[in-house]
């Protein structure tokens, strides 16, 4: 037994580490780095303690500091979340022979699941199905080409260690596969030591499916059913959903059944996930095994009212797991989304910046496990991950309306987030459908927008959302009301009728408001369609406003961007003007006149840390050249050339520290 825990990491996960062990009576300490003294978690643990500067590389993993600090404060344990120190087995075994317990499965197990080639020859050794491919560490060219062709293309190439997607490398021909092998080789060495690399056979449009397990000392193993991981950015998972909606009765039991086998084989304890992919025709293959709690557990929480944390740590006091598998059952849906600081308009280049307003979605059937709060400031030191939004429902579709409606009311600003993006996803028909697979947001979505034009009833409900702001502001202004709630849809105007024309970027509405200023209730015609809407409160600080249209209620976040009002909805972004129709006629020849002018410098579209530089002064570039690498927050990304062009100043160099909007390079436009 053990009352006090160490845990050895950061944001979300250590505070939804400390939820559990506040209510089994478990004392907690936390560690940070220079740059998360004033985090969220290092507040709510009973002590905390610094481990070096902001990078990771000084702070989360010093393994043997954490170990050390452990001891000193006389806990028991170690619990390691996920990233960071999660799956080193060498951290894992630091902590053993300091006579604690990891919270986690053993050191070998660890060493055995994280190297891929290994792995796969468990799974075969356990008979789970796994991808044809060669999987002999790849050495000489001639050899590795050789090895290509047998496999046949398409094929993957993929890092003998490590995880997220990093060092992946997708070859369709074989001409590519030279370059994509070195680079490949070059990532993997840089970012886990371990220049390693395997082929697999590429599966077309497969959905990539999870299962749950949990392991206990004395040889049970069970599984909490599967998870959907299918819609990716970057090999990286944005939307996870519980059941998937492709798997039947039968392929969950046979593939929870081979998950288990798999445990078995490795002599796994604890919490783990076993990754496969499902091809079209519902067959499966093992990818990966992670040997640690996943991000996305909430979901499986949802389903099946289990605290997995807690089985974690009952496990790892060498009880029993809780329930057998005839025992466990899982209830409704559950879909979660990852808010991240990252701009997906920009290929999802990370953002930093500190969060200025923050206001977390609440209510029946939603649950956010967030890192942040206001105030908290977003470094380029670590991953983008700011918190998950999780939503119940007792059938799939009720629990993506409950998604969306949270993502309508979670507002953060001062750096941008990818959250309106996911709640585009949310909305988009294919998601609706379950039509699901690894590349969707390939298939469905360019620079962060829908391909597909948005249907033009959220638009109106952004238009009747933003007049109605614009309509009473005068009113707002002359009572000064409270800042912190104001009431919306009284006016001081005594006209019943008031035409107006919106403007939500190119889609123009024509509007009639019609009000009753003592019931805010409110008749408005758009675009020849009626609406009866009342406006309870608006929540000026949090910038949020509900409407009831027609019935049902709906929240808008909104904020003044110069004269016009920036509208978000149901993943749509607009900036919305208002005018009179003596204004719009006068406004008419401006609106017509505006021209785009073309700026002949790259501006940095992130901060971090210069890598490499691709191209010098008079080189001749393509649009989508690279024309330099950049990391920042673990990750590296090519920065391509805007247009075509001929380059007239590098004005950076490698190993050069950058910030956004810094010009990096000019250009002699054709």
């Amino acid at each position: 037994m053990f009352d006090k825990i160490l845990i050895a990491n950061r944001g979300e996960i250590a505070r939804r580490v400390i939820r559990t062990c506040r209510i089994m009576n478990i004392r907690t300490v936390a560690v940070f780095s220079d740059a998360d003294y004033r985090s969220p978690y290092v507040q709510e643990a009973d002590e905390a303690v610094h481990l070096g500067g902001p990078r990771a590389l000084d702070s989360y993993l010093q393994g043997g500091r954490i170990v050390e600090a452990a001891g000193r404060l006389g806990c028991g344990a170690i619990h390691p979340g996920y990233g960071f120190l999660s799956e080193n087995a060498e951290f894992a075994r630091l902590t053993a022979e300091a006579g604690l317990v990891f919270i986690g499965p053993p050191p070998a197990a660890i060493s055995l699941l994280g190297d891929k080639v290994a792995s796969r020859e468990l799974a075969l050794r356990a008979g789970v199905p796994v991808v044809p491919g060669y999987h002999q560490p790849l050495d000489d060219p001639d050899e590795a080409l050789a090895a290509a062709r047998a496999v046949g293309f398409p094929l993957l190439l993929k890092p003998a260690a490590g995880g997220g997607g990093r060092g992946m490398r997708i070859v369709r021909e074989v001409g590519e596969f030279a370059p994509a092998l070195e680079a490949c080789r070059a990532e993997t060495r840089k970012g886990f030591a371990d220049d390693r690399i395997f082929i697999e056979r590429y599966i077309e449009r497969p959905r990539h499916i999870e299962v749950q397990i949990m392991a206990d000392t004395r040889g049970g193993v069970v599984h909490l059913g599967e998870r959907e991981c299918s819609i990716q950015r970057r090999y990286q998972k944005v939307i996870e959903e519980t059941p998937s909606p492709a798997v039947t009765p039968d392929l969950r039991a046979e593939m929870g059944r081979v998950a288990c086998a798999l445990a078995r084989e490795a002599g796994y304890v604890g919490a783990g996930t076993v990754e496969f992919i499902l091809g079209p025709d519902h067959g499966f293959f093992f990818l990966e095994m992670n040997t640690r709690l996943q991000v996305e557990h909430p979901i499986t929480e949802l389903t099946t009212g289990l605290d997995l944390v807690e089985w974690q740590i009952r496990v790892a006091r060498g009880e029993p797991l809780p329930l057998a598998q005839a025992d466990i059952r899982t209830e409704g849906w559950a879909i979660e989304a990852r808010v991240c600081a990252e701009d997906p308009s920009r290929d999802f280049l990370p953002t930093t910046g500190m969060i200025t307003r923050y206001a977390a979605p609440r209510g029946p059937s939603i649950r956010v496990d967030s890192g942040v709060e206001e105030g908290s400031l977003i470094t380029i030191y670590y991953d983008s991950l700011l918190a998950k939004v999780a939503a119940w429902g007792r059938t799939r579709e009720e629990a993506r309306q409950t998604l969306i409606r949270a993502l309508n009311g979670y507002h953060i600003e001062g750096l941008t987030t990818n959250v309106d993006f996911v709640n585009a996803i949310a909305n988009h028909p294919a998601m609706a459908e379950g039509a699901l697979s690894t590349g969707f947001i390939g298939d469905h979505f360019q620079d962060g927008v829908a391909r597909r034009p948005p249907d033009r009833e959220p638009l109106r409900y952004m238009a009747m959302a933003a007049l109605l702001v614009f309509h009473t502001r005068q009113y707002l202004v002359r009572e000064s009301l409270s800042p912190m709630i104001a009431l919306v849809g009284r006016t001081a105007d005594q006209k019943k009728t008031h035409d107006y024309m919106v403007r939500a970027d190119q889609d123009v509405f024509k509007v009639q408001l019609e009000g009753d200023r003592q019931t805010r209730h409110w008749n408005i015609r758009v675009d020849d369609r009626s609406y009866q809407v009342v406006t309870p409160r608006f929540e000026y600080y949090r910038r949020r406003l509900v409407l009831k249209i027609d019935g049902r209620s709906h929240m808008f976040r909104m904020q003044y961007d110069s004269n016009h009002i920036k509208t978000n909805f149901c993943g749509l972004v607009r900036t919305v003007e208002i005018y009179t129709p003596a204004e719009w006629e006068l406004a008419g020849f401006m609106l017509r006149g505006r021209k785009d002018v073309q700026d002949n410098r790259l501006r940095c579209p992130l901060p971090g840390l210069v890598v490499a530089v691709s191209v010098k002064e008079g080189d001749y570039v393509r649009r989508g050249q690279e024309l330099l690498r950049m990391e920042s927050m673990k990750m590296e990304s090519g920065i391509p050339a805007p247009f075509d062009a001929q380059v007239e100043k590098v004005l950076i160099e490698p190993g050069q520290t950058v910030d956004t909007d810094q010009v990096l390079m000019s250009f002699k436009l054709p």
